[in-house]
């Protein structure tokens, strides 16, 4: 109870202060992306100088951070009403960073993390991590141009179809790496080496510098105008043990991708194609996987709105017994890739999915519907992680259909609410696997952010 009287008063203690100040606040997705514009002359009061100090001139010291709380409930988590059901638990994740910029020249960032669970018998890896350095970074420019980065960093390439934060599950997927990047107002290239940091779920412990799984980048983003652009990039991974539904071996690959995106008259689109190849064990890897998504506003109840369309074609394995393997990896994707209920990912799969969004003043409404086949009957179904989770036991293509909505407050800048719903109802390929119960999932979503 003391606890969320604590919240509670830090909600209402930020919020009185951001109106008083008139300060613009913007915070990121990552957080060392905040954007804050206050008048230091006009501003006053405990939390502008703590939101940012001035240490010199040209030497600023910021902080920052958030809690997160989740409350998530399924019924027939895996299709079947004969397992035993975890009704529902809770979520809970704080994050607190401090941001040193020195002279436009250097910068440390650090990120605490504390992901905890509370009322889940089967924990996942993303569920709890106690106490964990979800970013420390530092990165020195050399000049308006050129930057080189070196420690922890979550980051997103693109839409964040291969590589993203995994913001759905309670934990963020941080990589240890070495970064070197160039950009100027229309051109952005990163190259990267990074080892995937291995979670353990207790207090600064997790498994550094695991060279089971490495990942090396070249992404090279292009602004050609204002509605027309491209991503060019190389991805390369190595994982070592990984388990496809035609066996376990060393899996090593390399992506190539195009991301074309941007707006044609009053249409936006976000296209991409990746080809895969590279080895696993002593079969030769032919992947790859083609994404559409094309979208249109209208005026709904006098507000805006969109209504769009997404369809992906993922490969999966031509057979088990020959010298190809042709599963898609999907790389480090969203946890929640088709929503936070997360029981399918990018791997060996074919979706349509129309989707209506709109804004409605601070509330946020969405609708969508995807129906699911497997694209090769020989391959089977994997989770967002890209774990095999249903085998391939059957030859039927139809996997299901799922109906999402979220519903979406943001109450001011620092405080959001949310509310998602999924109900997947499967056909033809869970149901001859012997999994015949529709799925129900709810999350409640409350999230502070100062």
């Amino acid at each position: 109870m003391k606890f969320w009287t604590v919240i509670m008063c830090l909600i209402c203690f930020v919020f009185a202060k951001a109106q008083e100040t008139k300060i613009s606040y913007d915070f990121g997705l990552l957080r060392q992306n905040d954007r804050i514009t206050m008048n230091r002359d006009k501003v006053k009061g405990f939390y502008p100088g703590f939101k940012q100090m001035q240490l010199g001139e040209k030497t600023s010291l910021s902080f920052g951070g958030s809690y997160r709380f989740q409350t998530e409930t399924f019924i027939n988590e895996q299709f079947s009403s004969e397992e035993d059901q975890n009704d529902i638990w809770f979520l809970n994740r704080f994050q607190l960073y401090s941001h040193l910029k020195v002279s436009d020249i250097f910068e440390l960032f650090t990120e605490l993390n504390s992901s905890l669970i509370t009322s889940k018998a089967n924990l996942a890896p993303v569920d709890r991590d106690e106490l964990s350095f979800n970013q420390l970074f530092a990165r020195y420019h050399f000049n308006d141009h050129w930057n080189v980065l070196i420690g922890r960093q979550n980051i997103r390439l693109g839409s964040g179809r291969l590589v993203d934060v995994r913001e759905g599950p309670n934990v963020r997927l941080s990589f240890d790496m070495a970064q070197l990047e160039f950009q100027d107002e229309k051109t952005k290239v990163t190259g990267f080496y990074a080892v995937p940091v291995q979670l353990e779920g207790g207090v600064f412990d997790n498994d550094v510098l695991n060279f089971d799984k490495i990942l090396a980048a070249l992404y090279w983003t292009q602004n050609w105008s204002a509605s027309n652009n491209t991503d060019i990039y190389l991805l390369y991974k190595e994982e070592k043990n990984k388990t496809w539904d035609s066996g376990t071996a060393d899996d090593n690959r390399l992506s190539i991708g195009l991301r074309h995106f941007g707006s044609w008259k009053k249409f936006t689109y976000n296209n991409e194609f990746v080809y895969q190849t590279g080895s696993f064990g002593n079969q030769n890897i032919r992947a790859w996987t083609a994404s559409f998504n094309i979208e249109h506003p209208f005026r709904l109840l006098g507000e805006n709105a969109a209504i769009g369309l997404k369809t992906e074609g993922i490969s999966g394995d031509a057979s088990n017994t020959d010298s190809t393997l042709n599963t898609f990896d999907g790389l480090y994707p969203r946890g929640a890739y088709f929503g936070r209920v997360a029981r399918f990912g990018p791997s060996n799969l074919i979706d349509i999915h129309p989707y209506i969004n709109t804004q409605l003043g601070n509330f946020s409404l969405s609708l969508d519907y995807v129906a699911f086949w497997r694209f090769s009957k020989r391959d089977g179904v994997y989770s967002p992680p890209l774990r095999l989770e249903y085998p391939s036991i059957n030859g039927e293509h139809f996997i299901g259909n799922q109906i999402g909505t979220i519903t979406g407050l943001e109450v001011n800048a620092f405080f959001n609410l949310e509310l998602e719903t999924n109900l997947i109802i499967p056909s033809n390929f869970l149901v001859n696997s012997g999994l015949d119960d529709t799925l129900f999932h709810t999350v409640i979503t409350a999230e502070f952010k100062f």
